[in-house]
């Protein structure tokens, strides 16, 4: 097929992967770069690289791509694992484009929700403060902005807690008993793999027809929920009784985030809550 759309996600792990397939079963063609290349899907072509290291991938495209996602997740989660690979891995995709000549049409730059301090129930926007305490916030907001100066048109997609096939943490801790308690209430934000995958597809997809993008986007479903109704839900629904002392560990932190400005571009998730994501995860079993 001649002309089709290119995108190249950089850090083609679960979510990247994901968005890749999709778009790919819309006639783009696809580039994942990863360490290992061994599980990407047939319809995604391999670029073998580390994105910690400053030598530019053999199999780079020659080509700019017409997009450019960048979906890293840090292999370690400490301090220095998080700047190699979201601030000095996006730097280093930036020098092997800029040394190239390639200026892809827009940068998508996959962070989090974790870049929010709110931590008593708030509800949480685009537009809201970005005071996070730990370590891992502060360096994605580093790498926001390194994202949003780059010289590129580029987006911020900050993703609320993702789970999905493979991701069956919290089933995990519930199926052994543990509970949380219903005061204070803990909120909790999340998003489905595929629904994550399907807001940066729409993204992309509202760029090349000429939608103006905003420079950040919350992806997050339609319903924060206090994480004891969540646990309450699954204990039902796995038919468990048991009960341990501890209680479910999570990070600290209770938002309400909101997916007003991404609905109000026509996305809308499959999973608007997590009954319907873990419903599906549950059939699934």
């Amino acid at each position: 097929m001649q002309n089709r759309p290119t995108v190249l996600i950089a850090g083609c792990g679960d979510v990247g992967t994901r968005l890749g397939v999709r778009l790919a079963a819309d006639g783009w063609r696809v580039l994942g770069l990863r360490r290992d290349c061994s599980a990407l899907p047939p319809s995604i072509e391999p670029v073998p690289g580390d994105l910690a290291e400053p030598a530019c991938p053999s199999a780079w495209p020659a080509e700019a791509p017409d997009y450019l996602v960048f979906a890293a997740a840090a292999n370690s989660h400490d301090e220095a694992g998080y700047r190699q690979i979201y601030v000095q891995g996006l730097a280093n995709v930036l020098g092997w484009m800029h040394a190239r000549g390639q200026r892809p049409r827009r940068l998508l730059f996959v962070s989090s929700s974790g870049v929010y301090g709110q931590s008593r129930g708030e509800w949480v926007d685009e537009a809201s403060p970005t005071e996070p305490q730990g370590f891992s916030g502060k360096i994605l907001l580093e790498a926001e902005q390194l994202a949003l100066s780059s010289g590129l048109p580029a987006s911020v997609v900050r993703l609320a807690g993702i789970y999905g096939p493979g991701r069956r943490w919290l089933l995990g801790q519930v199926r052994q008993g543990h509970r949380v308690p219903a005061e204070p209430v803990q909120y909790g934000n999340r998003i489905h793999a595929e629904d994550a995958a399907g807001l940066l597809a729409h993204l992309i997809e509202q760029d090349r027809r000429g939608t103006a993008l905003q420079s950040c986007y919350l992806g997050v479903d339609d319903e924060p929920a206090a994480l004891y109704e969540v646990v309450e839900w699954l204990r039902k629904r796995l038919n468990v009784t048991e009960e341990t002392p501890a209680p479910v560990s999570r990070r600290a932190g209770s938002k309400r985030c909101s997916n007003a400005r991404a609905r109000a571009l026509g996305w809308q998730p499959a999973y608007p809550s997590f009954r319907e994501g873990y419903a599906s995860l549950l059939e699934q079993s």
